[in-house]
Order: structure tokens, then C-alpha cells, then sequence
């Protein structure tokens, strides 16, 4: 059957967590690159850094911007590190989602109030170790 797939949410970009790091990196996707800086990034413990609004006023496409060096500091593994670089896709059911992956035998695992309170997060990895992430679309 497969996952719904509704829309892209976000790719996951990573920088050193350095303070001139992170200024140069917002001047460089907000000054050079004329992308807005989301100011309502939520705080993430231990990971500096920011969002990236594609277009202006538009949180729903965005750049995640993860300021770590190694694994992060809510990282459970080097392979389960939220601020890996990835693509994060809006699914449909992301219960029927998880549900799938098992089916098909394949590993994943779930981030809880990582980003906000009620975050929920799904991660996984294509057969070439490139890391998928899942949210519940919006509505």
C-alpha cells in the first residue's frame, strides 16, 4: 500500500555549534541567499541554530539549520541523531505510517517533544542510510 506522502516539510542541514557559526550561517541563507529567518524556532536543548522559511510568511517548506559537531546531545546513537542531515516529509496517518515501516521490517524511531510539547517525530533510513523523518501533516 505504502506511506501517503502529503508534502514536504523540511531538510535538515547541519553547521558547527559555534555562536560565529551560527551568525555567519544566518547571514549567509538570510543576507545572501534573501531567505527568512523563522524567529519562532522553539528551543532545542543543546542544539543551537535556526529555521528557514523557503518562502516569506510560510512556515510549511522550510531549512532546519542544526548547529552540532558529532552526536547531539539528544542523540541515542550516531545513527539515531535528530540533527543528522535528512529530509522531512508530512504524511497523512502517521500511525498507519509506523505501521508500514513495521510491516516491511524496517527500523525506525520516535522523537516525543523534542520541537514543542506535542512533537512527534518518526525517523527512518532508505536502504542507502539516508535519514527520513515523518510528521502527521498539519490539519
Amino acid at each position: 500500500m505504502g506511506i501517503k506522502v502529503v508534502g514536504l516539510l523540511h531538510a535538515g542541514m547541519r553547521i558547527p555549534p559555534g555562536d560565529s557559526d551560527v551568525s555567519g550561517a544566518r547571514a549567509f541563507y538570510g543576507d545572501l541567499l534573501g531567505l527568512e529567518i523563522d524567529e519562532e524556532r522553539g528551543h532545542i536543548a543543546g542544539i543551537p541554530g535556526f529555521w528557514v522559511n523557503i518562502r516569506a510568511g510560510d512556515r510549511g517548506q522550510q531549512i532546519h539549520i542544526f548547529g552540532a559537531e558529532g552526536q547531539s546531545p539528544p542523540a541515542r546513537s550516531a545513527k539515531q541523531d535528530p540533527t543528522r542531515p535528512h529530509i522531512a516529509l508530512a504524511v497523512e496517518d502517521i500511525d498507519a505510517a509506523k505501521a508500514e515501516l513495521s510491516d516491511r521490517g524496517i527500523e525506525y524511531w520516535v522523537y516525543e517533544s523534542l520541537v514543542g510539547t506535542a512533537s512527534l517525530q518518526v525517523f527512518f533510513e532508505d536502504g542507502f542510510g539516508n535519514m527520513i523523518e515523518i510528521q502527521q501533516a498539519p490539519g
